[in-house]
């Protein structure tokens, strides 16, 4: 799997393409996923200005700090046909924007996540230009993943795979969440990724927090520990996944009940995921099981999420959403349940919508692990 495929030239094309579509001049990016799927260019986000001007015809510029020009150059950008132009210390970026535009604007698309001082920097640079979302035309690039995208997915899910399967040399009794939360980042980056992008480690009664994080507090003997992990790979790809330990000793009665109403939750979402199918009816394929076993309040969240160059992305699959999935649609399928004060479990795998059913990224079992 090649930088090119990851990050080919005929996305800039397509996005512009998509821009007039939208009745859009331009779109400017600012550092951040839109950015790298474009470009390829994982830009570093600060206060000096790093924005894609992207017009709806004419060519691409990448304005960047000077300091930062080599990064530019030595990323996949330039091969995509991308100018690059830079601004030093002490000079006004915003007029390298207009002029790049070349051109009187109407409307502009700016990135969903970009800094407000520089969200008022545009307005201030192009005042007679309307201010729009740039995801309304990115969205629908992105929510289909390539075979490369696919591909680099698979690699992130197989990595975060092995770290799920060496949770019995550090998840035990007496340690604390904290501990083991180290142990886990350290073996998320020995199996190929660059980032670390979360640890939760909830034992007990923390378990019944969906985004409980960790704690200095020890693990009980048989206490349920809810252990979701993630992080980024070279290709800026992401992995995401959940599962649910028993601590040693004799998990609760009312527990073990309940984890088998997930388990089986989870399978059945799993099943249900196939074109057509609506994000909401992929939602009710968990929560219907675990409502009709009396869980259903707790059942705190959305069963999925899609994934791919950010953790959380379009498609999601929660009551409302009457989009049908599509092939190469990339989520999590992650249901839970959560007694507060007692304990939790939630069981996540990343999968792909294919073009006749589902494929699963994650394969370690899902059924419960006693270490």
């Amino acid at each position: 799997m090649g930088i090119d495929e990851l990050y080919p030239p005929d996305r800039l094309i397509a996005a512009q393409r998509a821009t007039a579509s939208a009745g859009l001049d331009a779109l400017l990016l600012t550092p951040g996923s839109d950015l790298r799927y474009l470009t390829g260019y994982d830009a570093h986000a600060g206060e000096r200005l790093t924005c894609l001007v992207l017009p709806a015809e004419g060519e691409p510029t990448l304005v960047v700090p000077r300091l930062e020009r080599p990064a530019a150059e030595a990323s996949p950008a330039p091969a995509t046909g991308v100018r690059i132009v830079d601004h030093v210390d002490g000079t006004d970026p915003y007029p390298l924007v207009v002029a790049a535009l070349d051109g009187p604007v109407a409307a502009v698309g700016l990135a969903d996540r970009m800094w407000a001082e520089q969200v008022l920097g545009l307005r201030a640079a192009l005042p007679d230009a309307a201010q729009r979302l740039a995801g309304e035309v990115l969205r629908e690039l992105r929510i289909r993943k390539s075979p490369a995208e696919v591909a680099a997915l698979a690699e992130a899910g197989a990595a975060i795979d092995e770290v799920h399967l060496r949770m019995g040399e550090w998840l035990r009794p007496g340690r604390t969440e904290a501990e083991v939360a180290t142990d886990i980042a350290a073996a998320i980056r020995a199996v190929g990724h660059v980032t670390v992008d979360f640890v939760i480690v909830a034992a007990g009664p923390n378990g019944a927090s969906p985004h409980h994080g960790t704690s200095d507090r020890p693990i009980g003997v048989g206490e349920p520990v809810v252990v979701d992990i993630g992080g980024t790979m070279a290709s800026g790809y992401r992995s995401d996944c959940t599962r649910t330990y028993l601590a040693g000793g004799s998990a609760p009665a009312d527990f073990l009940d309940y984890y088998a109403v997930l388990r089986d939750a989870q399978r059945a979402a799993v099943a249900a995921v196939r074109p057509g199918i609506t994000g909401a009816a992929a939602d009710d394929a968990a929560r219907a099981p675990i409502a009709g076993a009396g869980y259903g309040a707790a059942f705190l969240h959305r069963t999925g999420h899609g994934i791919g160059l950010d953790g959380h992305e379009e498609p999601y699959l929660v009551a409302g959403n009457d989009r049908p999935l599509e092939a190469g649609m990339a989520f999590s399928i992650e249901p839970g349940i959560y007694l507060a004060g007692r304990h939790g479990a939630r069981i996540e795998d990343i999968v792909v919508c294919t073009t006749d059913g589902v494929q699963r990224l994650n394969t370690t079992p899902t059924e419960l692990i006693a270490l």
